[in-house]
C-alpha cells in the first residue's frame, strides 16, 4: 500500500472533461495508479492564468473531479480515516481532496468552510506565489503570514483540515508553526542539504515538522532531487537522509508526478518518471529499511497524521 501525499490529477481531470471526456480516472487507472497507489491527496492547483478567477476555477475543478469519481468503479472520495480504511479494504483507491494554495478561498473563511463541506481535507497554504494567506517561495519579499493567514490556520484546526507547508516561504513556515500546535505536513518537499532548491527544506525545517509529529513527503520533481543528474537512487538518497535526520516515522512519499499536465517539459527523475517506477523504488527502499520502517514510509506515517487531524 502507498499513500501519495500530493498529486495534481484534478487539473488533468478538469482539462479532459472540458473536452467532453468521461470516466477519466477509470480509463487511466493503470497509468496513474497501477495497483500501487491506494490512497492519494488529489490537490486542486490554481495555474497562474486562473488566479484572477481562482474561486470559480477551484469549484469547477472540484465539481468535475466529484463527477468523475461518481462514475468510477475504482475510486472513492474520503473525508475521514475510517472511510479511507474501508475504501482500501474494498479494493478502491481512497482520494483525499486538497487545495494547492489558498487562492480559491480568496479572503473568506466562509469559502474555506464551503470547500470543507465539499470534501477539502488538506490545505497547502500557498503555491509558489503570494496569496491572501502569505508568500510562496518565489516571492522576493519573503513576507510572513498575513492576519488572514493566521485566521485560516485557526479555522483549519477547528474544521479538521491538514496544514501543508510545502511551497510556503521560510518566514511563513515558521509563522505557521508558531500559531498551530497540530501536526503539519510538507506534502512534497526534499532535503535542501542534498539539493539547494528554494522548494526544499532546511534541516531545521525538517526537524520542526518532525517535532510536531508531522511528515515530509519526498517529491519526485527532477530539480528538487538533483540539479545535474536526478535519478531514482538520488531520490532514495533524500528519503534516507531525512530518515537519518528525523526518524522514519516522519518521512513519506509525495511524488507530484506531472507528466500528464499541459506544458510538461518532458524532464523527469531517471527511473521514476511515473508510477511504473514504484516497484524499483520499493526494492531500493527495502535494501535500506526494515519492513516496519518501509510500511511507515509507504503508508502508515501519513495515515497517522490524517487520523489525528482529520479524524
Amino acid at each position: 500500500m502507498i499513500f501519495d501525499a500530493h498529486s495534481d490529477l484534478p487539473t488533468y481531470v478538469f482539462e479532459e472533461r472540458r473536452k467532453g471526456e468521461r470516466n477519466v480516472l477509470d480509463r487511466n487507472f493503470n497509468r496513474f495508479f497501477r495497483g500501487f497507489i491506494t490512497a492519494r491527496v488529489t490537490s486542486i492547483w490554481t495555474p497562474p492564468d486562473k488566479r484572477t478567477h481562482a474561486t470559480t476555477y477551484g469549484l469547477e475543478t472540484l465539481n468535475l473531479l466529484l463527477k468523475d469519481v461518481e462514475e468510477s468503479l475504482n475510486y472513492e472520495i474520503v473525508r475521514r480515516s475510517k472511510e479511507m480504511e474501508k475504501a482500501v479494504k474494498s479494493g478502491r483507491v481512497a482520494l483525499w481532496i486538497g487545495l494547492e494554495g489558498g487562492e480559491p478561498i480568496g479572503e473568506s473563511l466562509e469559502l474555506l468552510e464551503v470547500f470543507y463541506r465539499l470534501g477539502l481535507r488538506v490545505l497547502t497554504l500557498t503555491w509558489s506565489l503570494r496569496n491572501a494567506i502569505g508568500d510562496g517561495v518565489f516571492e522576493r519579499t519573503n513576507g510572513r503570514l498575513t492576519n488572514f493567514g493566521i485566521e485560516v490556520i485557526g479555522k483549519a484546526e477547528e474544521l479538521g483540515i491538514v496544514i501543508d507547508l510545502s511551497h510556503i516561504n521560510e518566514s511563513g513556515f515558521w509563522d505557521a508553526l508558531e500559531v498551530t500546535s497540530f501536526p503539519v505536513i510538507a506534502s512534497h518537499s526534499n532535503a535542501k542539504a542534498l539539493c539547494d532548491n528554494r522548494r526544499n527544506l532546511t534541516d531545521e525545517q525538517l526537524k520542526a515538522v518532525a517535532e510536531r509529529d508531522g511528515v515530509i513527503g519526498a517529491v519526485a520533481i527532477p530539480s528538487f532531487v538533483d540539479r545535474e543528474r536526478p535519478t531514482l537512487e538520488r531520490y532514495v538518497g533524500h528519503i534516507t537522509y531525512m530518515v537519518d535526520l528525523v526518524g522514519y516515522n516522519h518521512v513519506g512519499l509525495g511524488f507530484d508526478f506531472v507528466y500528464y499536465l499541459p506544458g510538461w517539459s518532458g524532464r523527469s527523475v531517471e527511473g521514476l518518471k511515473d508510477e511504473s517506477g514504484i516497484p524499483a523504488l520499493i526494492e531500493l527502499l527495502r535494501e535500506r529499511f526494515s519492513e516496519r520502517e518501509l510500511r511507515g514510509i509507504l503508508f502508515e506515517n501519513f495515515a497517522r497524521v490524517f487520523k489525528r487531524v482529520v479524524g
